[in-house]
């Protein structure tokens, strides 16, 4: 679709307002997006170089409201899920250690031990 500026027909530019993909589903987002951010595991005394590049933590992390979505995106990426948590703005991670390390997720509102299951 053509764009027009003060009524010049400009053919090179389209309107795209479908740049915000939710991460879970893949569907375009319509309004303000709802993000989630996966703390870091711990924090670091010096600053990372430039070059490198964090293994858990490259969001925020868009979706839907609905937090099938993100339990959909947990699945995907292989974390697991805390039972006892909702899915919210701030997820911290936890070390399932074993022959393959994997990682859960939790919002860290409750203070028992953690229920982790397939998200």
């Amino acid at each position: 679709m053509p764009f027009d500026i003060n009524g010049i027909r400009i053919p090179t530019i389209t309107r795209e307002n479908v740049a915000v993909r939710c991460r879970g589903c893949g569907d375009v987002i319509q309004g303000t997006p709802f993000r989630i951010n996966v703390m870091d595991i711990t924090s670091v005394e010096i600053p990372p170089s430039w070059s490198g590049r964090t293994t858990i933590n490259p969001g925020p992390f868009q979706f839907h409201a609905d937090p099938a979505c993100a339990r959909r995106w947990m699945r995907d990426r292989g974390n697991l899920f805390c039972r006892k948590s909702a899915v919210r703005e701030l997820m911290r991670p936890i070390l399932v250690p074993g022959e393959t390390p994997r990682w859960g997720l939790c919002d860290g509102f409750h203070h028992d031990d953690h229920e982790l299951v397939p998200a």
